[in-house]
């Protein structure tokens, strides 16, 4: 009962007002007012604003809003926007949206990244039957995204999932099973989820594929791979197609066959499949399975460089060096081997190195030059550990007592392939070291020497 009610209730006995003095009268008559207004007004309950009244239909229809701003279907792509619809569904409930709001926080697009809200909203989903979101909450938890790393509870998610028959669950389960991360291992058992997950789905397909062939998780099997992949290369599946192109290409468990590694890579390649663009230009370079076509190989070099493959930046930059299929660039050279040099592959530091040596497309700098051919020699680079020792030897490279050692294998290598100045500059060494300096530094050598032929050309390569 209200208050308004309760005093709407209080009795006004009669003659109180006769009896009262004149002061207390209007005293009482106007609590007598008041209360009547108060019980004829009512109390009203405090303002709290609801949602409004909505259908499923408006909910499937916001949510495929949200859908059509994502991939810019029929309007310019906008994650913010497609943000704001996933979250107008999902706080009234619907999976589907709390599903997708929650991939926005976890990859950050429309959102802060934020993996604590993208778990939040995946559980929402995942506790109403969402495979997908299970699936995926399973991974937060196998990775410790947003939530503490508990592999126990990322296996109950991953086999909700799996047991409703979604592809991914399925798959993840059974990657949990190979490793045995929050289950016994059991690899047998991971097969089964392997091939569960297969069954109808390409991706997984040729995920499976790709097991098959590492031996990861299932015993090492060529001619498995090759069907998985050629299951998956026929849906259209990129990846497949690449790795189905490299079997040909290699000969792994078909014979050699660079007419249908070519094809495969070209269905791959014109997809965007960045390794199928780097051995499709290669095959150009090369005059494997089609007519030798430099122009077509520096296109396909181009495409692979510019989606950031090292192997291809390092062609490409060949190419501009050599001028063979474009006009001769040493400069543009320089800007495709840098661009793989920096992030450290080690071709490119050596190439880099060679330009610097020999000013190049850059002013000739020794020291440029042997910062750089010591990058890649430390990543076991043949050329660039023999161009070191040559520096060295001439001089290029000063040494001193403290890396005298590193230096003297180095030299050592130079001094087997033939360089005039090696013979005396390993002897100055050896007189700056001390026996066991010198002990060290032919080990050091001879172990370099057994893991590293001596044929490394002293060229661009």
């Amino acid at each position: 009962m209200s208050e308004a009610d309760k005093i709407a209730l209080v009795p006004i006995l009669p003659g109180v007002l006769q009896k009262a003095e004149p002061s207390a009268k209007r005293v009482l008559a106007d609590m007598v007012q008041d209360a009547l207004a108060l019980a004829r007004t009512k109390v009203q309950p405090q303002n709290i604003p609801a949602l409004p009244a909505c259908t499923s239909a408006d909910l499937e229809s916001w949510c495929q809003n949200g859908e059509s701003y994502c991939k810019g279907d029929g309007v310019p792509q906008d994650f913010v926007e497609a943000a704001k619809w996933f979250r107008k569904a999902a706080e009234r409930g619907l999976a589907s949206a709390q599903w997708n709001l929650a991939e926005c926080y976890y990859d950050g697009e429309g959102v802060n990244q934020d993996y604590a809200e993208a778990l939040k909203w995946f559980r929402k989903a995942a506790e109403q039957g969402h495979a997908a979101s299970q699936a995926t909450l399973g991974v937060c938890y196998s990775n410790g995204n947003g939530v503490p790393q508990a592999d126990a509870e990322a296996v109950t998610w991953f086999r909700k999932a799996a047991e409703q028959g979604y592809a991914g669950g399925q798959y993840s389960l059974g990657s949990v099973y190979a490793t045995g991360r929050g289950v016994e291992k059991d690899e047998a058992e991971a097969l089964i989820w392997f091939h569960k997950a297969a069954k109808g789905d390409v991706l997984y397909q040729y995920l499976l594929g790709e097991r098959y062939y590492a031996g990861d998780g299932v015993p090492q099997d060529y001619a498995e791979a090759r069907k998985w992949f050629h299951k998956a290369a026929k849906q259209g599946n990129a990846s497949a197609q690449s790795k189905l192109a490299w079997c040909y290409d290699k000969g792994q468990d078909v014979p050699l066959d660079y007419a249908e590694a070519v094809k495969w890579y070209r269905k791959a390649a014109e997809q965007g499949n960045v390794s199928a663009q780097n051995n499709l230009g290669r095959y150009y370079e090369h005059g494997h399975g089609v007519e030798q076509d430099y122009e077509e190989s520096v296109k396909w070099y181009q495409k692979a460089a510019q989606q950031g493959n090292a192997w291809a930046q390092n062609k490409l930059a060949q190419c501009y060096y050599y001028g063979r299929g474009i006009p001769q660039d040493y400069e543009e050279a320089v800007k495709w081997w840098r661009t793989a040099a920096e992030p450290g592959e080690a071709w490119g530091q050596y190439n880099l190195g060679v330009c610097y040596e020999n000013g190049h497309g850059v002013p000739q700098n020794f020291a440029e030059a042997v910062k750089w051919y010591r990058k890649a020699a430390e990543q076991g680079n043949a050329s660039a550990q023999e161009n070191l020792g040559a520096c060295y030897a001439d001089g290029r490279a000063a040494i001193d007592i403290e890396n005298a050692v590193d230096a003297y294998q180095y030299v050592k290598l130079a001094e087997e392939h033939g360089h005039e100045r090696a013979v005396k500059t390993a002897a100055v060494i050896k007189m700056l070291l001390s026996p066991a300096g010198f002990q060290e530094a032919e080990r050091r050598y001879h172990r370099l020497r057994s893991t590293k032929g001596l044929d490394a050309p002293r060229k661009i390569d």
